[in-house]
């Protein structure tokens, strides 16, 4: 019986603790902004909500899940029966496209946690001369300075184009220098008229190259003779074999790439101590192994393997020296291998270490 009195006393204590709690009620927790124009900039929307509880509300935090979203809400206590609101704001700019952003309320109500939405649709603004060729070489202006290339396969001449206009009142006639044998580079129209749009076109010979992995160019574009080096772009290509059309036999026949291991870890070593490390690699296909490239990240690197042709069963050494000098701290580099192995063409290796700090030991 005793247990029974306790019982129904708590839950009355808990009952009267509870309606004495604040509650926050919203008129409503969703709005929709339609269509809105980027152009006209950012939004607001107002949430109203009344306190129906008995004791004062507080809100605790309000959280909007974007950072395109921002939210302002009262930081004073709302007693009871008494409305207010939060004010969320929403930025359209580079948001194109459909939106559903939410708001998370907390306080220290009885419904602790609400969660607000916000959606809508953002009409892209229309793009300006500057946003389509945002890049200025003298009068001429350009979708970019950089042309990446990406995958060209030896024996392929690969096209790439940048777009240009002439936003000035005079004829423009580009000219290139420091252009590359493998490299052909013109503008089309080669003279461009007031207003006019038009095109560089790149053509890209992987065989006059003659190089492997990603490579990079650099060329210049005068005007009436004069060097800017301002105006300069820059052309990346990463050479590679296209062994999508070996047959199955072939990549049966193929070598085989294997390291003893593919990271070295020296420890921690002292500043004026050059490391080395011998990396073995080994051929266990059936065709010659070729080691076409190796190339370290860092000029504090040096790499020379062995030997670059390696027989079925033969195995070699890439000899990796590091140079501390001038660095602090902890070290990683990586030395890129790129080979024939169809499986493992492009391989990394790793080596890093700790660099102490002598001078600190000396103080």
């Amino acid at each position: 019986m005793k247990h029974i009195i306790l019982t129904a006393v708590f839950s009355l204590i808990s009952f009267a603790l509870l309606a004495q709690k604040p509650n926050i009620s919203f008129e409503a927790t969703e709005f929709d902004f339609g269509e809105i124009q980027e152009s006209e900039g950012a939004v607001t929307h107002r949430f109203s909500f009344t306190n129906k509880g008995t004791t004062p509300l507080v809100l605790h935090n309000v959280q909007a899940s974007c950072g395109c979203t921002s939210p302002s809400w009262p930081r004073t206590p709302i007693q009871p029966n008494a409305t207010s609101q939060i004010d969320v704001t929403f930025n359209p700019a580079n948001r194109p496209g459909s939106f559903s952003k939410t708001i998370t309320v907390t306080s220290n109500a009885e419904n602790a946690q609400v969660t607000l939405r916000i959606s809508g649709k953002v009409l892209e603004k229309p793009k300006s001369m500057e946003d389509i060729y945002p890049t200025k070489f003298g009068e001429m202006r350009l979708t970019d300075s950089y042309l990446p290339l990406t995958k060209v396969f030896p024996g392929e001449s690969k096209i790439g184009e940048l777009r240009v206009i002439n936003p000035s009142e005079n004829n423009i006639t580009p000219e290139f220098i420091n252009v590359p044998s493998h490299i052909q580079i013109a503008t089309i129209p080669a003279t461009l008229a007031p207003g006019q749009e038009g095109i560089i076109q790149v053509v890209y010979d992987a065989d006059k190259k003659n190089d492997w992995g990603y490579v990079s160019d650099q060329i210049y574009v005068i005007f009436d003779g004069v060097r800017s080096y301002s105006n300069r772009l820059t052309i990346t290509a990463t050479i590679q074999e296209d062994f999508s059309r070996l047959s199955k036999e072939e990549k049966e026949n193929a070598p085989k790439l294997e390291f003893d291991n593919q990271s070295h870890d020296w420890g921690v070593i002292n500043p004026t101590d050059k490391q080395s490390h011998d990396f073995i690699v080994k051929n266990t296909g059936k065709e010659n192994l070729i080691i076409r490239k190796v190339k370290a990240s860092c000029g504090c690197t040096a790499v020379t393997p062995a030997k670059t042709v390696l027989a079925t069963g033969e195995e070699t050494t890439i000899h990796v020296e590091f140079n501390p000098a001038g660095k602090q701290g902890r070290q990683q580099k990586t030395i890129t291998v790129i080979t024939n192995d169809p499986d493992k063409s492009n391989v990394l290796l790793r080596i890093s270490c700790m660099i102490e700090n002598t001078t600190a030991e000396q103080k």
